[in-house]
């Protein structure tokens, strides 16, 4: 047997000529690979059929459990070989598509009984996808991979507004071989722009701006996750816009009130912009404290926190705000109830941050609802 302490190599068996994202299996398994240190040279190795799709969580799932066998319809599709004896014939078992030799060295997984697993990076829990990839299945597994790569604790605009026009661009960028981070270069234009238009009074302009930028900020993220071509540069442009433009926003709809003739006084205005920065940046401490303490984000503790995350004072809840504000033409109203819900959603993180360590120090134990089985 091989060293178990050593990475697991990764192997496509056999070739399709059905691509999905615009990436042959091949490409798409060696990235995969690539990016959970599948990098081994020899076994143990995980084997993946060609003839199968799977989402990457599948991939590391299986590299983390020697001998195990993931079937679908009763053939396998992804396996962990841990010497190459067991790696032939897994091997000829794919290539056959059949049962392979000797069974009994080998533990078997049926994806149509599995059960949900919980995925840390995208704040859920979820029953990761596995399809046989045809022809006639490309659009539904790019949709079952599409979702797949979406948060499942995250705003209500991004949850429930927006993912089928997020699908539709993610499927253009793809097959145009728009990169992620052209996406993102694309939409920091529009979130210039409707900044200009919010300092300028153009509110209607500016929400119409802004909700581009918005949808463009899940596609560009979805479109990495799916043509695996996440990188540390893409990720910190992207989080990086989205962590400093929001208060520009907030600032300049402010100072946009004056053509309207709804000016804030002076003393209204810093008192509304100390609230809304203040309170920003509170929340972004408490949510860094709460992870370094225990490991997981604030939202993913409780069903009380992932729910709440649908409407905490982030930037998309904010922006519903005053787009019904607008509705009734007092986006003075609007920025101000901005600032009150800032520090309302501030003061219940601290709050959830306050009983966590509360329960921490009982030696009671803090984990995400997601992970319970």
């Amino acid at each position: 047997m091989s060293d178990p302490t050593h990475a697991p190599a990764l192997e496509t068996v056999g070739a399709n000529p059905t691509r999905l994202w615009g990436l042959d299996m091949v490409e798409r398994n060696r990235r995969i690979g690539s990016r959970a240190g599948l990098d081994g040279t020899s076994a143990p190795v995980v084997l993946a059929d060609a003839g199968f799709a799977a989402d990457p969580a599948w991939l590391r799932h299986v590299a983390a459990h020697p001998g195990l066998v993931l079937t679908l319809g009763g053939m396998p599709a992804i396996a962990h070989a841990r010497d190459e004896h067991e790696a032939a014939l897994l091997r000829e078992a794919m290539r056959e598509r059949k049962a392979p030799d000797e069974a009994g060295r080998f533990t078997f997984a049926a994806i149509e009984g599995g059960a949900p697993i919980e995925n840390k990076e995208l704040r859920k829990r979820e029953r990761p996808f596995l399809m046989e990839l045809r022809p006639d299945t490309v659009r539904a597994i790019e949709r079952a991979s599409y979702f797949a790569a979406y948060k499942g604790v995250t705003d209500l605009l991004t949850k429930y507004l927006w993912p089928e026009w997020a699908l539709w661009l993610t499927r253009l960028a793809a097959r145009t071989g728009i990169s992620p981070n052209m996406v993102t270069a694309i939409g920091a234009a529009f979130c210039v722009a409707a900044t200009f238009a919010f300092a300028g009074g153009h509110y209607w302009l500016g929400l119409a701006l802004g909700l581009v930028f918005m949808v463009l900020d899940t596609v560009d993220g979805k479109l990495a996750r799916c043509t695996i071509t996440s990188s540390w540069w893409g990720n910190v442009f992207d989080h990086g816009i989205d962590l400093v433009h929001p208060p520009f926003w907030w600032w300049f709809w402010a100072t946009g009130l004056s053509h309207w003739g709804l000016a804030l006084s002076a003393t209204e205005f810093w008192w509304v912009q100390g609230a809304i920065l203040g309170g920003y940046v509170a929340q972004r401490v408490v949510e860094g404290v709460f992870m370094r303490r225990f490991g997981m984000h604030i939202h993913v503790w409780q069903r009380f926190d992932s729910r709440f995350r649908l409407v905490t004072a982030r930037r998309n809840p904010n922006m519903v705000i005053l787009f019904v504000s607008l509705l009734f033409g007092r986006p003075d109203i609007g920025i101000a109830a901005v600032a009150v819900w800032t520090l309302l959603s501030c003061l219940v993180h601290l709050a959830r941050l306050l009983q966590a360590l509360a329960r921490a120090g009982r030696g009671e134990p803090v984990s995400s609802w997601l992970a319970e089985g």
